[in-house]
């Protein structure tokens, strides 16, 4: 399984097994990662699950659809890699993916 690395805003990581068809965000929250609220629960209908992309992993994650931009525009700290988690699905090629969460998903 890919791993993948979430990266607190105050800098603490966590490194965790992601099986391949899950979203980043179901990986943080099936493994209790802190910074990931997801409170729509992957619907893409709220921002609280945004996390900043590693510039080296932005290619790899694809680009935000329409609907994931106009739901980026509710995050806070917006960032050029700013992405919902729930909107990047986890494959083999993601293995090593780093994401960092904002200070605030509100």
């Amino acid at each position: 399984m890919p791993k993948i690395t979430y990266i607190e805003h105050n800098g603490t990581e966590h490194v965790i097994e992601v099986r391949s068809g899950n979203s980043v965000m179901e990986g943080a929250v099936k493994n209790n990662i802190p910074g990931i609220d997801a409170d729509c629960g992957g619907a893409c209908a709220c921002a609280t699950c945004h996390v900043y992309v590693d510039e080296a992993w932005r290619d790899k994650t694809g680009t935000a659809s329409v609907m994931e931009e106009s739901m980026l525009d509710f995050a806070n700290e917006l960032q050029p890699n700013s992405r919902l988690s729930c909107q990047i699905i986890v494959n083999d090629d993601l293995d090593g993916l780093i994401v960092r969460m904002p200070a605030d998903q509100h």
